[in-house]
């Protein structure tokens, strides 16, 4: 390692998911200087290859659509869901300044968004709205981005088709109809087109949408505002001038740097989801901290979250749940690579598939949320047992639908065979055999599942009976879009694991995202936003886009604070000062 070098800015940002590039461009937009530091050769995080929505009630995008709503919905949804982890101040915050967050990077910035209107809360409870809380990063041409494309991290490759990646609603509709509406054929035979080109001139897909769209846009806006972005620069320790941060040391690219931060840190690492050490610690369920598939980037192991704690900042794991639980499959890579996980958050709605324990015992409503699913799973799992579950199906199905990261027609099946991640079966008994499941069982749990299915019913777990479940069913599929029977075979399955979107444990934050420590003071200097602060939401998931939406929002709140943050007095260890903040430029 070379000697130390200096350098100096006004905010220094360790790490560049949607949270820590939301603060950096905020905090260029009123005028500061700004480092993201990003310790991989790619800008982005886990938001690059999220779905991308945020959770926002009251967005500007639902009232020009005539959905108007005051605070105190969203806010009885809140407390409905998190109970005794309702935070007032910082849902308030959330439902106050969210859409003023919104607003102001549509602005200022390259930002721009497409509502989710017709998106459903996840549940039925106090407060719950059928659409208008939802918004996402509007589709971006990457070719606007220049020589900044080569740093932006490409989409998760098992949710793409070769790269290209889909959006939610119309998008994917489309490629789900094409063999069966004309338009929808054209439509889809159009955006291969469009990405075949682009793969051969660009070598990558230019027409970016969801997470990546997101990231694209938040570097497109740093970059404009002259943000210094910083690739292979990892932060490794926190510099104190007192009880005060100052700046961090930072190694980029093998050189040691003393970055000086006038205003002060954010800490943006992404959580610790492949921190074997704290999972063992925090996720009950795994001792080992190894029985656990993470469908986050494999750097995100806590490096923030440790730089927090290293000076004295409080590490809250009191949350419900530690993480976002997900169900996961692991994709075999050709060359013996490592599986890549596939997070399964659209297939199991889809009418004609059901998930079992090895007991052939179904134990949940398989169209519930993400977080619901996994949790009924741990519940059914005795302990000691492996905790595992098969999503089955039959032959029109995964022709239709695609099961997990298998895809539907016209893409052939045997490669998922061949490689081992598909199960298939004459029969429910060899399929039972080959996957170690009750063979007595999965026929009875079969039979009655096909029995009220035929009827568009589930009495066991009411499966379709929400509007979350509906909108991720299929509307062409009455009287339940949920529901379909599975009765010809060849019959298909994959095996699910317990996994999760990213963490939710983390440092303890206000309401400007300071960080807090044990005494629940400010540290002077040091913010915290997205995974590296623990969720507002306290485990739980009630609706889609509650990561990022707090996420931007905080790190939003987070450049607002530090356009405003002076020198606090010696001693203070309740609040930072703050001056008058400037118009942003």
């Amino acid at each position: 390692m070379r000697h130390k070098r200096m350098l100096e800015c006004d905010v220094l940002v360790l790490g560049s998911g949607a949270g820590g590039l939301s603060a950096a461009v905020t905090a260029a937009t009123y005028g500061l200087t700004v480092i993201v530091a990003e310790k991989e050769d790619v800008f982005g995080g886990t938001s690059a290859w999220s779905g991308g929505w945020m959770w926002i009630p009251r967005n500007s995008l639902a009232t020009r659509a005539g959905i108007r709503e005051e605070i105190d919905a969203p806010l009885t949804y809140l407390k409905s869901e998190l109970g005794a982890q309702f935070d007032a101040a910082k849902a308030n915050t959330l439902l106050e300044r969210g859409p003023e967050m919104l607003d102001f990077f549509e602005r200022h910035t390259s930002l721009r968004f497409i509502d989710g209107n017709s998106i459903p809360d996840f549940h039925t409870t106090p407060g719950a709205a059928t659409g208008g809380r939802s918004v996402c990063a509007m589709p971006f041409d990457a070719r606007e981005l220049g020589p900044l494309i080569d740093k932006l991290r490409e989409p998760l490759s098992v949710i793409t088709i070769k790269g290209m990646g889909i959006a939610a609603g119309q998008d994917i509709s489309h490629f789900y109809r094409a063999t069966r509406s004309p338009s929808s054929a054209l439509y889809v035979g159009r955006r291969l087109l469009a990405f075949a080109w682009h793969k051969l001139r660009y070598g990558r897909s230019m027409h970016l949408v969801n997470g990546n769209a997101l990231v694209a846009r938040l570097l497109k806006s740093a970059d404009n505002r002259g943000v210094d972005l910083r690739t292979h620069a990892r932060g490794v320790a926190l510099l104190r001038d007192g009880r005060r941060v100052t700046g961090a040391t930072v190694v980029v690219a093998g050189s040691e740097y003393e970055v000086h931060a006038r205003r002060g840190v954010v800490l943006a690492c992404g959580g610790y989801p492949h921190d074997v050490e704290r999972r063992a610690r925090t996720f009950a369920y795994t001792p080992s901290g190894l029985d656990h598939w993470s469908a986050a980037p494999c750097t995100n192991t806590g490096d923030g979250i440790r730089l927090g704690e290293s000076v004295g900042a409080r590490f809250n794991n009191t949350l419900d749940a530690p993480a976002a639980w997900t169900p996961v499959s692991l994709v075999p890579q050709r060359g013996g690579g490592a599986d890549i996980v596939f997070p399964h958050l659209i297939d199991r709605a889809k009418p004609g598939v059901i998930a079992v324990t090895r007991a052939g015992r179904r134990f949940v409503n398989e169209a519930d949320s993400y977080r619901d699913f996994i949790c009924a799973l741990l519940a059914a799992t005795r302990d000691g047992d492996e905790v595992c579950a098969w999503l089955i199906c039959d032959h029109r199905f995964q022709r239709r639908y695609g099961l997990g990261f298998s895809k539907p027609f016209p893409f052939p099946v045997r490669p998922y065979r061949r490689s081992g991640y598909l199960v298939r079966a004459a029969t429910l008994d060899e399929l039972a055999t080959k996957c170690d499941i009750d063979p007595q069982a999965l026929k009875s749990t079969m039979e009655t599942y096909n029995a009220h299915a035929r009827e568009g019913t589930d009495p066991l777990f009411h499966r379709g009976a929400t509007p979350y479940n509906r909108a991720l069913g299929d509307a062409e599929h009455q009287p339940n879009p949920c529901l379909a029977p599975i009765e010809k075979g060849p019959f298909y399955a994959v095996k699910l694991l317990p996994g999760s979107l990213g963490t939710f444990a983390g440092l303890a934050t206000d309401t400007d995202a300071r960080v807090l420590d044990e005494n629940n003071c400010a540290i002077p200097g040091l913010y915290a936003v997205g995974n590296d602060s623990a969720s507002m939401m306290g485990g739980f998931y009630p609706s889609g886009g509650i990561t990022l939406g707090p996420a931007m929002t905080f790190g939003y709140l987070a450049g607002v604070a530090l356009s405003k943050t002076t020198v606090p007095a010696q001693g203070d260890c309740t609040a930072e000062e703050h001056s008058s903040a400037h118009s942003p430029a």
